[in-house]
């Protein structure tokens, strides 16, 4: 193996460990990606030589040396993710997140040829090395930072309360980035008018239709079920099944694993081809994404390592995108909509993983999309004003009523919604309000906003049948 290899290795090993890695620890992750023994004197000249070039960073004495990623000086104007040193002047950085210098690092290396870049395969010691608790892609500062920005004021609210409440903006924002991270040309309003109205663009492919609604159905089985969803079988391949129905070329495939060779065009990455360990290193990720603690680490880790594994014949990285956003709704934080995440960066720093098994990159633009998103959310928030407070009181109940109303078929009426809070324990003070406010949600229902209430797009196709704007019976069912 080549200088440069050794050295790259050795930088992105001690990347992973931005708390500090010691010695000992470092020579036996080496000889687990490398697969080859490095003596502890030839160590420590490539250490040495890191660390003169300002890739890593050393910090104690003798035994209890300890690196760390190289250190970029922060701009005083970005809060997380600026640059010490911007990527090489040849691949430019016009509509590119600001970098620190190892993600800039890793973009040079992906910005390579093909031929440049030696084929690799899956090493499931990438997914093994990881201990939660341990072992951390974000730093204690990054992830305090991360809560800082991410908190909001329902925060002891039951799961998926925020977003619920941000929901209409969520659905569209999530389900059109998202999809735009595909290649899908779907515009924004484009979006909207698919997701509310059902209607297509014109000229544009039913793919990249079928996509956005997929992702609609998605958006919604993680908000309706926020107090349930999370990192286990169940949850990840109902999700894969949600957002690649009717994309495979095989039906079957939909919430399945994999059991066949997959190839990634624009990679020299092959993902691994046994079924056998496919599942087994899919059980294994999913018992460590559940382990950690932290809401944003587990995030991220489901970012890096679901697409890395790429468990699915097709549709992991949607998969890992709507997957992040499992902890950040159940913990009433704001989500992560990828809306700004520039294309190029998000297929540079996937590379950079695939290729490089290092998260440098992909934590950058992690970082600065987050905090694109929950600078969003908040002036959407804040818009929205402050809560109802019979709204808030009566949540449960209001979501109750109308979804009964709904899937009874029965027309919206002060007089009947009424009587329904009479009968449901609502306060005597508080029912005329209470039906007023009812009422209003049923005649404001429409698909963008059902499935807060859990009623299914057929039931409110049935129900919206039979009466108009008034609540008037439109005719016979």
């Amino acid at each position: 193996m080549d200088l440069d290899s050794e050295l790259n290795i050795l930088e992105g090993l001690v990347a992973k460990h931005p708390e500090g890695i010691g010695r000992p620890a470092l020579e036996q992750a080496y000889a687990a990606a490398s697969g080859h023994v490095i003596s502890w004197r030839t160590l420590l000249r490539r250490l040495d030589r890191l660390i003169a070039q300002g890739r890593v960073q050393a910090e104690g004495e003798a035994r209890g040396t300890v690196y760390l990623p190289g250190r970029a000086r922060v701009a005083p104007s970005l809060s997380l993710t600026a640059a010490s040193e911007p990527a090489r002047d040849d691949i430019g950085n016009a509509g590119y997140p600001p970098l620190s210098r190892s993600g800039s690092r890793v973009r040079v290396l992906v910005a390579r040829p093909p031929i440049e870049r030696p084929p690799v395969g899956y090493d499931g010691a990438f997914l093994e090395a990881y201990t939660p608790g341990k072992t951390w892609y974000l730093s204690k500062a990054l992830r305090t930072r991360l809560h800082e920005i991410g908190r909001t004021a329902d925060a002891a609210q039951p799961a998926g309360t925020y977003a619920r409440e941000i929901f209409a903006r969520l659905l569209i924002d999530l389900a059109w980035a998202s999809s735009r991270l595909e290649g899908n040309t779907y515009t924004r309003l484009d979006t909207q008018n698919l997701i509310e109205f059902g209607q297509r663009a014109e000229g544009k492919d039913a793919t990249e239709a079928q996509m956005i609604l997929n992702h609609k159905a998605a958006i919604e089985l993680l908000v309706e079920h926020a107090d349930a969803v999370r990192f286990n079988r169940y949850t990840m391949l109902n999700l894969h099944a949600a957002l690649s129905e009717n994309l495979l070329g095989d039906p079957s495939d939909e919430g399945r694993l994999r059991t066949r060779i997959v190839n990634i065009t624009g990679t020299t990455y092959t993902p691994l081809g046994i079924p056998q360990k496919i599942e087994e290193y899919f059980n294994l990720l999913l018992t460590k994404a559940d382990a950690i603690t932290d809401p944003f680490e587990q995030a991220f880790f489901v970012m890096v390592q679901l697409p890395y594994l790429q468990p699915f014949a097709d549709v992991n990285k949607r998969t890992s995108r709507l997957a992040a956003n499992i902890p950040l709704i159940t913990a009433n934080l704001c989500p992560l909509s990828f809306v700004d995440i520039p294309q190029q960066a998000y297929v540079d720093a996937v590379l950079g993983v695939y290729e490089l098994r290092r998260v440098d990159l992909l934590r950058d633009v992690f970082l600065w999309a987050y905090e694109r998103s929950a600078a969003q959310y908040r002036v959407v928030r804040e818009a929205m004003g402050e809560p109802d407070p019979l709204r808030l009181r009566y949540r449960p109940e209001l979501a109750d009523v109308v979804r009964e109303t709904v899937r009874a078929g029965a027309a919206p009426r002060v007089e009947s919604l009424r009587a329904w809070a009479e009968n449901h324990g609502v306060a005597g003070g508080d029912r005329d309000a209470f039906a007023e406010t009812a009422l209003s949600l049923l005649l404001g229902l429409h698909e963008g906003s059902i499935a807060r209430y859990r009623i299914r797009p057929s039931e409110f196709t049935v129900w919206k049948s039979r009466f108009d704007a008034s609540g008037r019976t439109a005719g016979p069912a």
